[in-house]
């Protein structure tokens, strides 16, 4: 067990929030002043329990890897985060979220290949599909946790995506493109979990040159994994409409509108996004909502 304290303004909740993928993911819990996840460390797969009260956060971690899960624990929970202050100059909808949110703090991971999965599976997809594919890839090849929490589940092992061929997760609702991607990071977990010592730029070059690994799955991946305050999610379906409604009053924008807008706050365009979205920042919808189809249904 350890203990870490913390700045009495964090949001440790806030913070480790970008961790879970969906209310019900099956490798992370978060839950009132409570934070469980399952992962696999360059020593093993563990379990990290944190729970909180005002400046003090307590852990407690379970299996080989549980030495290394209470050693990065400051930095999952933002405290090796620099911290930003909006200048004068700033937009009033950026000043204005970060006084909003103003113990917000971007946390490091280190489990790359973690982050990685449930973001390849978001390719392409609506977030509440991706949600559901993620507890059904989980559920059908996530070994039970290590440690006390009933049914945690760890993240699928690289041996046991790669012993799957890719018309296997069809029936999960992922087809063979996504599918694959898995397999070609299952492929090279063990590299991946170097790659996640690099600076943000050096770990980005390395895993654009994996296939199916794109700007946007890039973008998405490197704030959690890495701790990056810059990391954008190039190609994002809502980014671009939430920052340019955001930041200009313009209802749509572009990947290139975007990165326009964001470039006064380069080193911090990340960290931007997070709180304007943390702060409701919402584009106006046009039209009835697209019905969607599962893919399992074709």
């Amino acid at each position: 067990m350890t203990n870490a304290v913390v700045d009495p303004l964090a949001d440790v909740g806030g913070t480790l929030s970008v961790f879970a993928s969906g209310r019900f993911d099956l490798t992370t819990r978060l839950e009132h002043r409570s934070f469980w996840r399952a992962t696999f460390t360059p020593d093993g797969p563990a379990t990290l329990h944190l729970w909180w009260d005002g400046a003090s956060v307590d852990a407690e971690a379970w299996g080989p890897g549980a030495d290394w899960m209470l050693a990065r624990v400051p930095g999952l929970i933002g405290n090796d985060d620099a911290g930003y202050r909006p200048g004068d100059d700033d937009h009033p909808a950026v000043r204005r979220a970060h006084r909003n949110h103003p113990g917000l703090r971007i946390g490091a991971s280190g489990t790359l290949y973690h982050e990685l999965l449930p973001i390849i599976i978001a390719q392409r997809i609506t977030s509440g599909e991706a949600v559901r594919q993620w507890e059904r890839l989980c559920r059908r090849l996530g070994d039970p946790a290590p440690g006390p929490a009933r049914g945690l589940l760890l993240p699928p092992a690289p041996n046991r995506i790669l012993g799957r061929p890719a018309w296997w997760f069809h029936p999960l609702g992922i087809e063979a493109k996504r599918a694959e991607t898995l397999r070609v990071v299952a492929r090279h977990a063990t590299r991946i979990d170097e790659w996640a010592e690099l600076t943000p730029l050096d770990a980005a070059a390395k895993l654009a040159l994996l296939r199916g690994v794109g700007l946007w799955t890039v973008g998405s991946a490197l704030g959690p994994a890495l701790g990056d305050a810059d990391a954008v999610p190039v190609g994002d379906y809502h980014v671009p409409h939430i920052v340019s409604w955001a930041l200009a009053g313009e209802a749509r924008g572009t990947d290139e509108r975007m990165l326009e807008l964001l470039e006064p706050y380069r080193g911090q365009r990340g960290r931007v996004i997070r709180l304007l979205i943390a702060d409701g920042h919402r584009p106006p919808a046009f039209g009835p909502r697209q019905r969607v189809l599962p893919m399992e249904r074709w």
